[in-house]
């Protein structure tokens, strides 16, 4: 028995229309990030946390009580977009919110016992993603792709320090074409 031919009029696969190998690196990073984050998005759905919820955990369990402005920073996010999150995890009883040092106006988000956790139930799912990612890739190899990553994104924040110093500021995510 043959295999069957497909037809000649049949669309490619868009598997087909992907050449990697002509693609610039800032493509392929960003593509390889949205694939690690698919990924563990995946594995923490099993246990409803999402992805969005991961960012905030994660830097929690190692800054646990920087304030919510900080983390903000910290997840590269704005402040509603934070805010919003840490409410859910509120609900959840994940963190808390607490002010110190009688500064009324100042939040600081602090991990509660189901937060603490979380982390030794949710970090081997990162594991996991990245083991995922890498299979086949020696270790070596590993370590140099670290390394490049590294200098890339040093290059990157030295770019973005020159541009603000020269007064360029970095557009906002919404543009007038858009509108």
């Amino acid at each position: 028995m043959s295999t069957p031919r497909p037809k000649p009029d049949a669309a490619p696969d868009a598997k087909d229309l992907l050449s990697y190998q002509d693609e610039r690196i800032a493509h392929l990073v960003r593509l390889c990030a949205r694939g690690f984050n698919r990924s563990l998005a995946r594995r923490l759905a099993l246990h409803e946390i999402s992805f969005g919820q991961w960012v905030f955990l994660r830097i929690l369990w190692k800054h646990e009580g920087i304030s919510q402005s900080q983390l903000a920073e910290a997840a590269n996010l704005t402040a509603p977009t934070t805010h919003t999150a840490l409410t859910k995890l509120e609900r959840l009883g994940i963190i808390e919110r607490r002010t110190q040092g009688g500064n009324k106006r100042r939040q600081h988000v602090f991990l509660c016992p189901k937060g603490r956790d979380l982390q030794k139930l949710l970090e081997p799912l990162a594991v996991e993603a990245n083991e995922v990612a890498l299979a086949g890739i020696p270790e070596e190899r590993r370590d140099r792709l670290r390394e490049d990553l590294i200098a890339i994104l040093a290059n990157l924040e030295q770019d973005e320090i020159e541009a603000e110093a020269r007064g360029l500021k970095m557009p906002a995510t919404r543009s007038s074409f858009m509108e």
